[in-house]
């Protein structure tokens, strides 16, 4: 499972999982346990929804964020 920040047109920034990035042939994502950055519930999905399907024409762009073995393994080292 994928952590993600998805750019949406117009709209703030939605932080959730995804199983497997969008490929070439796709249209649609779909996000898991879609929240805002702070992870507070967003307003315009009813509280009980768990999985959304966006068009990908309304993504601008979607980061991939490091989970939390790529964390470890790549960091900062001070002396």
């Amino acid at each position: 499972m994928l952590t993600v920040v998805l750019h949406i047109q117009n709209e703030d920034a939605v932080l959730g999982e995804m199983e497997d990035l969008p490929t070439m042939q796709d249209t649609m994502v779909t996000v898991k346990h879609p929240r805002r950055r702070d992870g507070k519930d967003l307003i315009y999905l009813d509280a009980n929804v768990t999985t959304v399907i966006w068009p990908l024409s309304r993504i601008n762009f979607i980061e991939i964020m490091p989970s939390a073995e790529e964390e470890e393994i790549i960091g900062f080292i001070r002396e």
